[in-house]
């Protein structure tokens, strides 16, 4: 079952010659959700081969390097006789600008648009996966971080074991795999602990979006296989990342060792590292050692862990 993250965009506030303004795409066995819009996104989308038949996007905050590309996208989708219905989801008090932004340039709305305001931590239920916002803190502005939750998983069945027992493989395997006992043609009573394993927790990938470190990062992420994180300025530039609601490279790594996930991402770049984020990633690694820097057009799989 595959997941996986696309990095389309990973510099903060402005676009470089190396880097786009944020946007980030998972796609989940086909699925392709986009996490923020900023500036050119659908050109980004083209470049790193990002399906345009997605149905749902996702903003963290109404800042313009975060949503100003849905101008651009939605006029592309429109020229190319887009129907199917969209789906937005942002902060409270997003819609009116949402509007805004949407109309600018186009005299109707060519295909169906929900959009939706959402508080912190109300689940957005999908088939085998929640989206779970969550509150950040970036300073005075509504602004969610999400993480991407898989369904707790069955135990692994055993087949071997099953033929073993002389339970003939059919309807009897299946019920057995979901929990449920099975009574055999020769009378025999057979229940689901004798072949199947505990249950498996499913994947879990978090965005945290514009944030400075903060609780509730940590506690969402805990035990995540992927953590994206913005590190938007080095030690250096402490005091700045305070003022500004944003977070350093060390500090995103101290929220990714604290939660214990198994990966952290670190995007969201001031320009004075899009050449370079070096400085960066040596902070960031003396605490944490599985961390790399996004770069525009970078993908990260997300596997199942080792034991499943």
């Amino acid at each position: 079952m595959s997941l996986s993250v696309r990095f389309l965009g990973t510099s903060a506030s402005r676009p470089t010659v190396e880097r786009n303004v944020s946007a980030i795409s998972i796609v989940r066995e086909g699925e392709t959700l986009l996490f923020d819009c900023g500036e050119g996104t659908q050109r980004q989308m083209m470049r790193y081969g990002t399906s345009f038949a997605l149905a749902d996007v996702f903003f963290t905050h109404m800042h313009a390097d975060h949503m100003l590309g849905i101008i651009g996208l939605f006029r592309t989708l429109a020229l190319q006789g887009r129907t199917e219905a969209m789906r937005l989801w942002a902060p409270r008090g997003s819609a009116a600008l949402l509007r805004s932004a949407i109309a600018l340039g186009t005299e109707k709305q060519p295909f169906p648009l929900e959009i939706n305001e959402i508080a912190p931590d109300t689940p957005i239920k999908r088939k085998g996966y929640s989206i779970v916002p969550y509150a950040v803190d970036h300073k005075d502005k509504a602004a969610l971080g999400y993480a991407l939750v898989e369904d707790i998983r069955l135990g692994r069945f055993n087949p071997a074991r099953a033929a073993e027992m002389g339970i003939p493989e059919g309807p009897a395997w299946g019920k057995l795999h979901r929990g449920q006992a099975v009574t055999l043609d020769d009378g025999r009573t057979v229940e689901a602990a004798d072949l199947v394993g505990p249950p498996r927790d499913g994947r879990k990938v978090v965005i945290t979006g514009d944030s400075r470190p903060c609780d509730g990062t940590a506690t969402i992420a805990e035990g995540a296989d992927l953590l994206v994180h913005e590190a938007t300025f080095a030690d250096d530039e402490q005091p700045r990342a305070l003022e500004t609601g944003h977070a350093t490279a060390r500090e995103a790594a101290e929220i990714a060792a604290r939660a214990g996930v198994k990966k952290l991402v670190l995007t969201h770049l001031s320009a004075r590292y899009s050449v370079n984020a070096s400085e960066l990633l040596q902070e960031a690694r003396a605490v944490f050692a599985e961390t790399v820097i996004a770069r525009d057009g970078l993908e990260v799989e997300v596997p199942f862990g080792a034991e499943d």
